[in-house]
This record gives C-alpha cells, sequence and structure tokens, in this order.
C-alpha cells in the first residue's frame, strides 16, 4: 500500500494542492542551499487512512520540505496601455521571478 500525504500550502500570496513528488514553480524564495522548508500549512490530508487536518489559518507544527531545483524567470507578459485622442500610448513588458521546487517529505 502507497501512503500518500497531500497538504495545502500557502507561499507568496497563492494557495498550491501539492503531495510528495509534485514539482511547481513559485514565487522567488530567498535560499542559501538546495533545500527549503515551507511551514504556512493550511491543510493536510492522508489518502491512506482518509485523515485529515485543518488549521486555523495555519497547522501547528506542519511543515513541508522542497529541494530547489532552480531559480528562472516567467514567460514574457505585454502591457499595453492608450487613451484615445490624447496621444498616450504605452508598451511595457513583463518577466515574474519564480523559483521550481520538488516536495520531498510533507510532515
Amino acid at each position: 500500500m502507497i501512503l500518500i500525504m497531500r497538504a495545502i500550502l500557502f507561499t507568496g500570496g497563492k494557495q498550491y494542492n501539492i503531495k510528495e513528488g509534485d514539482a511547481l514553480k513559485v514565487e522567488l524564495l530567498k535560499t542559501d542551499g538546495k533545500k527549503t522548508v515551507f511551514d504556512k500549512v493550511l491543510m493536510t490530508f492522508d489518502e491512506a487512512t482518509g485523515e485529515s487536518k485543518i488549521g486555523a489559518p495555519f497547522l501547528a507544527g506542519a511543515k513541508v520540505e522542497a529541494d530547489v531545483l532552480e531559480d528562472g524567470q516567467g514567460k514574457k507578459v505585454t502591457v499595453v496601455k492608450y487613451h484615445a485622442k490624447t496621444r498616450y500610448r504605452r508598451k511595457i513588458g513583463h518577466r515574474q521571478m519564480y523559483t521550481k521546487v520538488k516536495i520531498t517529505k510533507i510532515a
């Protein structure tokens, strides 16, 4: 029987539904090494037993360990501002920074 733990993680102002082995892109993290620990866990769920724990708002003592795979920039988003009849035009590009992590352990 395979034990699968799921969790809802809060980081960078967003919530992620994750399980062990997932790779995801989160907002840029300031990490010193190759590993990071997330301590803002909203909920955990064990699929084998059906047991779930819900925090208010975060679970005390729950943490998610992850390996940092890479830092990078996302695809370019073009923003255009235009005002009619006033000769006002602006074209701006933006590339959001991200950190790609792989979830190794949910505890």
